[in-house]
């Protein structure tokens, strides 16, 4: 599983004019290939004359779902260069949609495969990625008497906090990369004089 990945910071859009077309990329993280396609439509009714509508998305963390398409544009020249540039950046869980409207000028496979290429890098850039660990979920319960400097004392040392929910006791949940549980377990043993209780949950991903 991996360690971590990077996925659009937010959904926009970003545009580039090159020998008169116009190439409007569209951003946006998707979390399942639903996500993805429903993107791909939303862009398709938004810009019903724009020439093509051309897509490519990664999901998963080890980008094992990928799928592109050129939409009309000369084989291999539009869907493929895009997803390249997502996986040349390392991105996942996002997907990216060009629209071109034609300008009148034909650029040539080259000059295609540049454009939708550029303007998915271009687009990249413009928009930001964030990069996302992979963390391990625990659950500490404390007594309210603990409990704010416990929270206090985790924020100041860096630990991401996802959670406080108040009841009988105080429960705090929160994200650790998996190579520092042991130590935080030491940790909250002497934070607490051995009154936290820690248990261990899934995993997830959250921003590094």
């Amino acid at each position: 599983m991996q360690e971590r990945y990077r996925t659009v910071a937010r959904e926009g859009v970003h545009e580039i004019e090159i020998n008169r077309s116009r190439f409007l990329c569209t951003l946006a993280p998707a979390a399942t290939e639903q996500e993805a396609q429903n993107v791909v439509q939303r862009v398709r009714k938004e810009h019903p004359t724009g020439t093509h509508n051309c897509f490519a998305y990664v999901i998963g963390a080890d980008g094992g779902v990928q799928k592109a398409s050129d939409d009309g544009e000369p084989g291999g020249t539009a869907g493929v260069p895009m997803l390249q540039m997502l996986l040349r950046r390392e991105v996942r869980y996002a997907v990216a949609v060009v629209t071109r409207y034609y300008g009148g000028v034909k650029l040539g496979a080259g000059g295609l495969i540049r454009a939708y290429g550029g303007a998915v890098g271009e687009a990249l850039d413009a928009l930001g990625t964030v990069t996302r660990q992979r963390f391990r979920l625990v659950t500490v319960t404390v007594d309210h008497q603990r409990a704010g400097k416990l929270e206090n004392d985790l924020r100041a040392t860096g630990r991401a906090v996802r959670e406080v929910r108040y009841a009988e006791a105080v429960t705090i949940e929160l994200g650790l990369p998996e190579a520092d549980v042991d130590a935080f377990r030491d940790w909250l043993a002497d934070a607490t004089a051995g009154t936290a209780a820690l248990e261990l949950g899934g995993e997830a991903y959250q921003d590094a």
